[in-house]
């Protein structure tokens, strides 16, 4: 039985309770000469007591469906409020009432809901750091790993790599130049050497690269080519201006870089490389050049995550990386990126 029904019931039950008292009552003080009379009047046509009991019914029924509906308006406005536990509800359901135990009870539901929202906001944010925590962990957990592997690389594959083309250089210098096959074949023994020195350079360059560390970009850039200048045979050469840049302008770019360069140890089998780093208006430019073999920019670029890993940090500072290669011609790396002014930021 609905809550409507339930006062309908009782407004007629207590109408038809009144009515019983109020008529009881005045019988007693006003005993009727003939109680015939009570059934014989009649009222708009209907017998008295007929239309007084028919009367008494229909104000119970007008009354319980008044307050049953009254009734269900609080009710529901109650139910509607538990809608605001759901943080995707904005609305502020108000309940209007005059009761206290309804108001009262309204308070206490727009109270916890309140807490909860604050709870569910603590939970996200707690999420979310455990998430960002994840990530730093993992990041961190890797760059370790990277760091070990190039320690043992280095100490272990690139010493002994060091010492064989040491000990070929030396028989290659010592032996007696009777036999041209043997000696062709020494010599791209020796080669091949070289070539895996090189390449072991390069990896150890991609996965223990080296950081600014309080040094400017232009500083860090001489560093690091000075550095490779001396343990590769390639021309490098560079071309360096002088301006200052933000700190994550200047470790994005210098990244950048040292991909760049990495990729060209490793695949480009070039002899000559040229850096430059230029302000031209109210652009940053960053030019990488070499007379490798070159590649298909569009096959490497969706299989390979060095370059990929480029064009996005490009992205991240507001630039645009722009790779143009040529087969046996060489590759053309350009980073250009906007020099925002201190309004602009």
């Amino acid at each position: 039985m609905s809550i409507v029904q339930r006062q309908i019931v009782w407004g007629v039950g207590a109408s038809l309770v009144f009515l019983l008292f109020i008529s009881g009552s005045y019988m007693v003080v006003f005993p009727p000469e003939n109680w015939i009379q009570l059934w014989d009047k009649e009222l708009m046509g209907i017998p008295f007591l007929l239309f007084v009991t028919t009367a008494a019914i229909a104000i119970g029924i007008i009354f319980g469906v008044m307050t049953g509906y009254s009734w269900k308006k609080q009710i529901d406005a109650l139910e509607t409020s538990f809608d605001l536990f759901d943080e995707n509800s904005k609305k502020d359901h108000s309940i209007s009432n005059s009761l206290e135990e309804i108001s009262g009870l309204a308070k206490k539901i727009k109270s916890l809901q309140i807490q909860l929202m604050e709870q569910t906001k603590l939970s996200q944010r707690l999420v979310n750091e455990q998430a960002e925590n994840q990530e730093v962990r993992v990041q961190t957990i890797i760059t370790q790993e990277r760091n070990r592997l190039a320690r043992e690389l280095h100490d272990s594959v690139s010493q002994q790599l060091f010492a064989a083309s040491m000990l070929l250089s030396a028989i290659n210098e010592t032996r007696p130049k009777s036999d041209n096959r043997e000696t062709k074949q020494l010599e791209l023994v020796e080669e091949t050497i070289h070539q895996s020195q090189t390449e072991m350079r390069a990896l150890l360059l991609h996965l223990r690269p080296a950081a600014l560390n309080g040094k400017t970009l232009k500083e860090g850039i001489i560093e690091l080519l000075s550095e490779l200048l001396q343990k590769v045979t390639l021309d490098i050469s560079w071309e360096l201006e002088e301006f200052q840049l933000d700190k994550g302008m200047e470790d994005h770019l210098f990244r950048i870089l040292q991909e760049s360069v990495s990729n060209t140890l490793r695949h480009a089998k070039a002899k000559k490389l040229e850096v430059r780093l230029m302000k031209r208006e109210a652009f940053i430019i960053m030019r990488i050049v070499d007379d490798g073999i070159g590649f298909n920019v569009e096959k490497r670029k969706a299989g390979s995550y060095g370059l990929q890993n480029m064009y996005e940090r490009a992205a991240e500072i507001g630039g645009k990386l722009k790779i143009i290669s040529l087969a046996q011609k060489g590759t053309r790396l350009e980073a250009k990126v906007p020099l925002l002014t201190n309004k602009e930021r």
